[in-house]
């Protein structure tokens, strides 16, 4: 389709609109909490997301996805987006990226 954005570009504006979702526990964004293991993006502006939480006890493991799949689809191109929530691998905290450590003193 003429003047849809690449499939590149979809994916930084993912990344970005990722940035904006935060778990409510943590000061910190899912995308930089490492709580994000794949964007996948198609030609047709079809987005699947896989994604974890910190714990399968999370309080808001229902809400989380329905957040992500909300954010993604509100970027320019995203035709729809697909969250998959898994728990293996298992998240720990050296998925974090390293402006996560610095503002929850890790390092």
């Amino acid at each position: 389709m003429a003047g849809r954005p690449s499939v590149e570009m979809i994916r930084e504006q993912v990344v970005t609109a990722l940035r904006g979702v935060y778990d409510p526990e943590i000061p910190v964004d899912v995308y930089e909490l490492g709580l994000i293991y794949e964007i996948d993006v198609d030609e047709d502006g079809f987005v699947d997301v896989l994604m974890t939480l910190t714990s399968p006890a999370c309080p808001v493991a229902g809400q989380m996805p329905i957040l992500v799949k909300a954010a993604v689809e509100q970027v320019s191109g995203v035709e729809a987006a697909e969250v998959e929530l898994t728990w293996e691998p298992p998240w720990t905290q050296d998925r974090m990226s390293e402006r996560a450590r610095l503002q929850l003193g890790f390092m």
